[in-house]
């Protein structure tokens, strides 16, 4: 029985120390940027290397696309090709999402609003109208509060206004516990993936698998670190507040068939007291970006549109941002 007994206190103990570890390698893991998207660029930063993917007229007013948590430049396929038939379209891959570097920290929504800076100043963009969707929004919103004279106008896309507008529930949580989370992230099989990620999209939409490897790509410092961002940045003041108080005219977009937001409609009427224009996508989710694309481009663009002549002009005459030197700028091949 003593014997017995030790060999399972021993096992534990075994148990234990292979869980720390883990959690250990798993905290510490970082990645180096690298091209995932066709005519995607690494912009070597300060603050880290960013993907980049730069569509139609270079000439053109420019939109800027901020992707969500989780996601990357590919969650904007859909609508990319129809901005960029008139517009300048910049994409970025958040730090510790895509092709973009994945360190250990750094992942602030200040932090990831001035790469985004960094990333428009090298490419010699301004007065852009950037189009942020979910943590994209905060991040949108802070670059026109750090940099404004980026931003001539915001448009949001199912960024709740603050976490007592979104739940994921008792499971959706389990990732960020300390120590199960690590173990769930080492573990996590694709199909766990897929069935996470149905979460962003109405009842029924079909997850693309390309969706599930941008999850694969992060790393769990990634992972957590873009999430609690989220949650510092808002708890601080409220998104409709922060994007009023910048001055720029916003329009918040939102799924009607939300699973994440407890109320859209909530969500957007907080918006509509802070000023900004709000709309309601029938049939899309927490995406309709993804889910509705026409249908969101379509709003984008004439949002866009009511930019005043002065600031088109402004913005195509804008002086090219001195650029890295060469090494410091990689094209896919």
């Amino acid at each position: 029985m003593r014997r017995g007994w030790k060999i399972l206190i021993g096992v534990v103990v075994v148990l234990a120390l292979v869980i720390a570890v883990n959690a250990f390698v798993i905290e510490g893991e970082t990645k180096s940027a690298g091209v995932t998207q066709p005519g995607g660029r690494i912009f070597s930063l300060p603050g880290g290397d960013l993907e980049v993917v730069e569509k139609g007229p270079r000439d053109a007013s420019p939109i800027v696309l901020i992707h969500c948590f989780t996601c990357a430049i590919n969650w904007w396929d859909g609508m990319t090709p129809i901005l960029a038939r008139t517009h300048r379209v910049v994409a970025v891959d958040l730090l510790g999402h895509g092709g973009s570097e994945k360190p250990s920290s750094g992942y602030s929504i200040e932090n990831q609003a001035d790469l985004v800076a960094g990333v428009l100043g090298r490419l010699g963009v301004r007065d852009a109208e950037v189009v942020g969707h979910s943590l994209g929004g905060p991040i949108a919103i802070a670059l026109a509060e750090q940099s404004p004279q980026l931003v001539d106008r915001l448009v949001t896309i199912d960024s709740v206004p603050d976490t007592s507008y979104g739940d994921v529930g008792f499971i959706g949580e389990l990732p960020f516990k300390p120590v199960i989370g690590e173990t769930l992230w080492r573990i996590k099989p694709d199909f766990s993936i897929k069935d996470g990620l149905e979460v962003a999209f109405a009842p029924g939409f079909e997850v693309p698998d390309a969706f599930v490897d941008d999850v694969k790509r992060m790393t769990y410092s990634a992972y957590t670190g873009s999430h609690d961002a989220y949650e510092n940045y808002t708890g601080e003041e409220p998104l409709p507040q922060r994007a009023a108080a910048t001055g720029k005219p916003t329009l918040a977009i939102m799924g009607a068939e939300e699973q994440i937001a407890k109320d859209p409609s909530a969500a957007l009427a907080a918006y509509r007291t802070a000023g900004a224009e709000t709309k309601l996508i029938q049939g899309a989710g927490h995406s309709p970006n993804v889910e509705k694309p026409a249908e969101t481009a379509a709003l984008v663009l004439a949002f866009e549109a009511v930019k005043s002549p002065a600031k088109r002009v402004k913005a195509r005459r804008a002086p090219q941002g001195r650029l890295q030197k060469p090494e410091a700028v990689r094209k896919q091949p």
